[in-house]
């Protein structure tokens, strides 16, 4: 690829060795990947040169990789920025993601992980960009509660909830090939690991519960046809049902369909 239309990526870690990996996981011939060293290396550089996507540590001395995120989202808010996070930072992961942040990606992961979430943000953007929007019959309805760009729940009686994918985050996904879904009396926790995507390029794709609980039902008809995920995914396409634990404290980290 032209240099001039190449994606620009930066990568931002307090660790050399872990920027130099995050960088080759990437790194291919339509990406432009530079790292930083700190929250205040990240800035500089994105001044300079404008990137088009930010893959950065939440934890890091100085300029966290939260104040980076809301820094660089208050200048440009079109950025994406990906965080990466460790297990006890997953709750500022999820609020993250309210701020503003594209995704996070927990350790460890692969880099096939991290190169598909990397591919997914940049369909994303030129979504966007083409003014491309879905269908009125898939809006996501009033009254859900909803990780921006994830999964949205919809509390029914005695503290069971839906759960399912919101279209956002179906739209960056090509034809699905194979879902993997939690099993029945399975613990989930609010922003871990609930599902999982491959579609036809062969990318996979995490999916993370909107809150905790135990899964106390699996939707079956998604395993005889799974363009039900995009077709109905505020309906028929719903995921599973979770008996909520925590309901109080997580919704906190979700915003509400208007």
């Amino acid at each position: 690829m032209d240099e001039k239309n190449k994606k620009k990526i930066l990568v931002v870690d307090d660790e050399i060795t872990v920027c130099k990996s995050i960088r080759q996981a990437i790194l291919s011939d339509d990406y432009e990947v530079d790292m930083a060293l700190s929250g205040e290396e990240a800035l500089k550089k994105d001044e300079d040169k404008q990137y088009d996507l930010i893959v950065t540590d939440l934890m890091m001395p100085g300029i966290t990789g939260m104040d980076l995120l809301k820094s660089l989202k208050k200048k440009k808010p079109e950025t994406n920025i990906i965080m990466i996070t460790g297990y006890p930072t997953i709750k500022t992961a999820v609020e993250s993601i309210k701020i503003g942040a594209f995704d996070y990606i927990p350790k460890p992961f692969t880099p096939a992980e991290l190169r598909s979430l990397v591919f997914r943000s940049f369909k994303k953007s030129e979504s966007l960009e083409k003014g491309e929007e879905a269908p009125l019959e898939i809006k996501m309805p009033s009254g859900l509660h909803f990780m921006i760009g994830h999964t949205w729940l919809r509390p029914e009686e005695n503290n069971i909830a839906f759960v399912g994918v919101v279209f956002d985050f179906l739209q960056t996904v090509g034809e699905i090939i194979y879902l993997e879904l939690p099993k029945i009396n399975d613990s989930l926790n609010q922003g871990e690991l609930c599902a999982k995507i491959i579609d036809d390029e062969k990318f996979s794709y995490r999916i993370w519960s909107p809150a905790s609980g135990r899964v106390v039902e699996i939707n079956k008809v998604l395993g005889k046809d799974y363009s039900l995920l995009k077709k109905d995914p505020y309906k028929q396409g719903w995921l599973f049902k979770l008996d909520l634990a925590n309901w109080e404290e997580d919704r906190k980290g979700l915003l509400l369909s208007k």
